[in-house]
């Protein structure tokens, strides 16, 4: 795989923020409806916007507006000591920088926050776009935040690929028309993401870096 546009999903691919997430998410819903869905439901809700999520739980509009800013506000006050980037990670990415690829983020996440967590991992420097929820109406798995990113980098589907660790991640790049990498280091088990039939399935960081070499 050698293309020349290489994007990545964030939580779960870039950075290991896992444990913050559903931490965030048991102390928000414990917070405002005195419960939570369980680790499970948590888990399988990750990737998807949090308004998705947390509106299939909340009991109107004003508790799904409180629950997201109770979740955003736990997970600003312990996102440095709970986010961390994955082993070797890090390096495939800067790889990639200097070999002339065009990098960029697709997240579900709040673009302030997500510059915050390629900052603190160290790779902010090498992604010129962070296609955050804000950028697009329609949010993965839609493929439009993947075609917004191909269209800001000047990829078409040909030459790009989308690398990340949700089924909602395989789901938005199929829709795109692209090459699909899942990754089995975040969030979901190897058998959920290759029911999604990606491209291509990668274990570690010297499997993906070989991948793409």
């Amino acid at each position: 795989m050698t293309h020349r546009v290489v994007l990545f999903d964030l939580d779960g691919t870039l950075v290991d923020s896992i444990e913050l997430i559903v931490r965030a998410a048991t102390w928000a819903f414990t917070s405002i409806q005195g419960r939570s869905p369980d680790r499970a439901e948590i888990m399988a809700g990750i990737g998807k916007p949090l308004m998705t999520q947390f509106g299939e739980y909340a009991r109107n509009e004003a508790e799904l507006h409180q629950l997201v800013a109770a979740y955003r506000e736990h997970q600003l006050l312990h996102h440095d000591d709970m986010t961390q980037p994955y082993d070797g990670v890090n390096d495939v990415v800067g790889w990639l920088a200097a070999s002339g690829r065009s990098l960029g983020v697709v997240t579900s996440k709040i673009e302030p926050l997500a510059h915050r967590a390629l900052q603190h991992v160290g790779l902010h420097h090498h992604f010129p776009l962070v296609v955050g929820i804000e950028s697009t109406a329609r949010h993965k798995p839609n493929p439009d935040p993947l075609w917004f990113a191909m269209e800001r980098l000047g990829g078409d589907p040909s030459e790009s690929v989308y690398i990340g660790d949700s089924p909602f991640d395989l789901r938005a790049a199929r829709a795109a028309g692209i090459d699909s990498i899942a990754v089995t280091w975040g969030a979901f088990p190897e058998a959920t993401l290759r029911a999604e039939q990606p491209t291509a399935v990668v274990r570690n960081a010297a499997e993906l870096r070989a991948l793409l070499t």
